[in-house]
């Protein structure tokens, strides 16, 4: 199922997920990106499906991927490439990444983190 988003754009690559069916836990977690111009996959990202305490590690988390972004940005802050626009997304980046971390110690504290439990 190819993903679209009025954000981003399809010039260059097309992303897709898994159809609606076909996912599990409530999400996709199987991605492909594509060359736009002739649909060859160029990438494929597999997320974590299902809690870990109950399906074992089998794939990225959500912060793994974030991190990975972060990352980058913050490599090109420190290069010619630097602006205003990758300093805002870095802060926008940690502020994912804080939240996610919130509800990961709540679980946590919860004794309910890595299952299925709420």
């Amino acid at each position: 199922m190819e993903i679209i988003n009025g954000l981003c754009t399809q010039k260059y690559t097309k992303v897709g997920c898994e159809d609606k069916e076909l996912q599990k836990f409530n999400a996709p977690h199987h991605f492909e990106v594509a060359n736009a111009e002739t649909l060859e996959v160029i990438e494929t990202v597999n997320f974590q499906e299902g809690p870990i305490k109950e399906n074992g590690i089998n794939g990225v988390c959500n912060e793994d991927l974030i991190l990975m972004v972060l990352t980058r940005l913050q490599s090109f802050q420190g290069s010619e490439y630097s602006c205003r626009e990758n300093a805002v997304a870095i802060t926008k980046l940690e502020e994912a990444l804080m939240w996610l971390r919130k509800r990961t110690l709540d679980r946590e504290a919860r004794g309910v983190e890595g299952t299925s439990k709420i």
